[in-house]
This record gives structure tokens, sequence and C-alpha cells, in this order.
């Protein structure tokens, strides 16, 4: 990082940045508020911290993510406006990251008076130089795209859309049960070109935000559609986030997957929790983590079992290949991985419910290719 040449940006930076407390905070807001000279430097070297976090293997969802968490929406709003700022110098860096771009805070950070601003803006710089480093993640070659129209993908969103928009079970279900049976046709499909005509791709990787409350069970069903579309999950809990590893087609299937089980899993707690309260029964916590676990439990089994169809013995070494290469391509970014056992699953109503409400989410099977 270069060196100020705004002196009081660089007092203010030794009493807040690198001490801890209130104290420190408030000295260094203090000097930045009794110097209008030093804005443009504080904000230069805001943006030098943003550049900084994408050399650490940084993406921009994780870093608002985070900020989100720890800090609050007016720390979020300074980080996206330093964060467009600084992509006008930056090179291009891929679909995913100019996706994440187009979804950044649009709304200027709010002014206060120049104390709670200068605040603000230490509170954010502090979180952004202690960001450890992460595993870059690739994405594939400029011009390389999935083999197959992207038709199928509009076609699958649309239907997921659909299925978080009805407020009918019986509708969401068959919407789910037909979009997954798309990504299963468009997997495989993917697959078979390849064995064809060998593409020079290898399997990617994208993180997908995994966050509080009850992330242990949202982890086990974004683990659970990860398997189900020939994916690998690594969750990273500090974080908020899992590392999906797959081929890109994949990849993006179970971006979709996921999410939109996650919103009709919320729907579904909230309606058992109604019926619940109706019937004159309290529910907690445990109720709701329960839900969710028992969820995501029956469907990745169910999940399974649709994905196990799709094998049949003409696919099997086709499959058997990309699997092998997710496999590989994960152990290389994550040699050490610990396994993750669920905890306060004690709500007994919680699970059935749960269980229940993941049953009525039927996933068809394709028809065999010929």
């Amino acid at each position: 990082m270069s060196s100020s040449t705004s002196p009081t940006v660089d007092r203010a930076f030794r009493a807040a940045l690198y001490e801890t407390g209130d104290t420190a905070l408030d000295t260094g807001a203090s000097l930045l508020a009794a110097d209008p000279s030093a804005d443009a430097e504080l904000e230069r070297r805001g943006e030098e911290f943003v550049a900084v976090a994408w050399r650490r293997g940084w993406q921009p969802a994780d870093v608002v993510r985070l900020v989100r968490r720890d800090l609050d929406e007016a720390h979020v709003r300074l980080l996206a406006s330093l964060i467009r700022a600084h992509a006008r110098q930056d090179r291009p860096r891929g679909r995913r990251w100019a996706a994440q771009m187009e979804e950044l805070t649009a709304e200027a950070p709010p002014r206060t008076d120049r104390f709670s601003h200068a605040t603000t803006v230490l509170e954010l710089y502090r979180l952004l130089l202690r960001l450890p480093a992460l595993d870059p993640l690739q994405e594939p070659p400029r011009g390389r795209q999935p083999h197959s129209d992207s038709r199928t993908l509009t076609r699958i969103r649309a239907l997921l859309a659909k299925a978080e928009a009805t407020g009918y079970p019986e509708e969401a279900e068959a919407l789910t049960a037909k979009a997954q049976e798309l990504m299963a046709r468009h997997s495989v499909d993917e697959a078979l070109l390849d064995a064809r005509a060998p593409a020079p791709d290898a399997p990617g990787a994208c993180r997908i935000g995994v966050e509080p409350p009850y992330e242990q069970a949202k982890a086990v069903l974004l683990d659970a559609v990860a398997d189900a579309n020939h994916c690998r999950a690594v969750w990273n809990e500090p974080f908020c986030f899992s590392t999906v590893v797959g081929f890109e087609a994949d990849l993006e299937a179970v971006e979709l997957l996921y999410t939109s089980l996650l919103v009709q899993a919320q729907t579904a707690m909230t309606r058992a929790e109604a019926a619940q309260r109706a019937a004159g029964r309290k529910r907690t916590k445990s109720f709701r983590q329960s839900f969710l676990a028992a969820y995501a439990h029956r469907i990745g089994t169910r999940l399974t079992t649709a994905a196990e169809t799709q094998r049949t013995d003409d696919l099997l070494p086709v499959l058997a290949t990309r699997d092998l290469a997710v496999t590989a391509a994960t152990d290389r970014m994550f040699p050490q991985t610990v396994t993750t056992r669920l905890r306060g699953i004690t709500d007994e109503a919680g699970w059935t419910e749960g269980a229940e409400a993941a049953n009525r989410a039927r996933v068809n099977s394709r028809p065999r290719l010929p």
C-alpha cells in the first residue's frame, strides 16, 4: 500500500486502526473531522484497502456480507461506494464478479456530521485491514461458456421464481420438482457434450452466502444441493459462506436451487409456526433450528435419490470422470477439512414439521436420454 500524502490521515490511522477501543476510534475520528483537506486522501486510502482485499482473494459479495453482519447499513453503503470507485481502474474479473458489482447498494452513504462520518469510515477500514487471505477463485477463461443453450437456465430461473412467489404449497412443489428435473438434464447434457468434444476447462468454484440465524442447517442444505448436482461444498462458518466447487453449469444450478429451497423453507417454517401458535403451543428458537435441520436432511435424501436416477449405465463413465475432477479440485483447494455436527436439534415438533415440509418438495427424475 502506498504511503499517504496527508499527515492527518496517517495520525488518524495510527490512533484508530491499529488500536482497539472507543477512545482510539474517537481520537482518530476527531483528527479527521477537524481537517476537511484530508477527505480526498481518506477516500483514496479506502480504495487501496479494497484493492488489497481483492488481492487477498475476497470478492465484493464476501466483503459486503461480512460488513453487513458486523457493522451496519451506513458502512455497507460506504463500502459499495469505495468498490465502485475502485472498479473504474480495476481489470475485468469475470461474469460472477460483474453480477456481484451490479448488486451493490446504489444509494450513497448518508452524510452526517463530520465526526460521525469519520467514525464510520474508520470502523469500516479497521475491518478491511483485518481481513485474512482466502483461496482465490478462478472463473472460466473469457469466452468459455457452457455448451448448452442459456435458455435452459432461463427456464430454470423462471420456474424457481414462480415457486418462491406462489402461495400454494402444491404448486411450489411441482415447480421446484420441474426445475430440478431440468437441472439434472442440463448437467448430463453438459457432461455428454464434454465427453464427445472435450473442452479446455476444469472445475471452478464460487462462494455462496450461508448467514445466521440457523447457519448450520443452511450449510447442510447447501451441501445436499451441491452434492446432488455433481459439486462439493465446503463451509467457512466465521465468514458466513460456503465455497462450492464444480463445473460451471452445475455451479449455476446449485446457486439457483439452493436460493429457491431456502426461500421455500422459510415460508414453510412460518406457516408451521403459525399453526403451532394457533394450537396454543409456543414456538422457540429450538423449533426453528430443528425444523430447518430436518428440512435440510430430508431434502438431501430426496435429491440424492433423484440424482442416482441420472446415473444410467451409459452415463456412469462420463459422470464418474467429472466427479473425480471435482473431488480432486476440492482437495487441492481445501487439503484440511473437518466434519461439523449439527447442534441444538432438540424440538421433536420442529423436526417432524421440517421433514414433512421437505417430503412435500417432490423431485422428479428426468426421462432417460436416448
